[in-house]
């Protein structure tokens, strides 16, 4: 028994001289710290579909004599949040001689040689000419999401042409 105090007593005094020793010999942790850069960049990126300008039926005796045939399309871009994006229609396949990128006469043919005039544009009122230039074109800002921007189309009112389907294609292009 008298041994068992003895150890007892001896590991106490064995752990609290190994506390005492560590505290006073002043030995802690070392630490170094760095920076980490971490970057991403996020670049502009757009897609386009579209959606035909359907016109439906033209009457050049009666419905459409004087008035002109209005129709709709769409065009569908989704670009990338905040940047800046203009979309443009080119001539299409047979332009009226004369026709430029900024000032666009379009026409539709037939299987044949017939043609049948048209005019797009970027507003309800039908004013303004969509072309296939910076300034002729429709600004859009991108959202991340799909924009609709609607085409309006007139055909001219009058023409006098033959029985028969007429089409038309124009490529629609963004430029971001």
């Amino acid at each position: 028994m008298h041994l068992k105090r003895l150890n007892g007593r001896l590991l106490g005094l064995t752990v609290a001289s190994a506390l005492t020793l560590a505290a006073s010999s002043g030995v802690q942790a070392a630490t170094a710290t760095s920076s980490l850069s971490v970057t991403a960049t996020v670049s502009a990126n757009c897609t386009i579909t579209t959606q035909p300008v359907a016109f439906g039926a033209y009457d050049p005796v009666v419905a459409n004599a004087t008035t002109p045939l209005d129709g709709t399309g769409t065009v569908t871009v989704t670009c990338t949040n905040g940047s800046a994006a203009t979309i443009t229609l080119d001539q299409g396949t047979d332009p009226e001689g004369g026709s430029t990128d900024a000032a666009p006469l379009r026409q539709m043919k037939d299987s044949g040689s017939d043609v049948l005039a048209y005019t797009l544009y970027q507003d309800t009122g039908r004013t303004d000419v969509w072309g296939n230039t910076t300034g002729t074109g429709e600004a859009v800002t991108g959202t991340g999401a799909a924009d609709n921007v609607t085409v309006y189309g007139a055909v001219a009112a009058g023409q006098n042409v033959p029985a028969n389907s007429y089409s038309d294609t124009v490529t629609a292009t963004v430029t971001f």
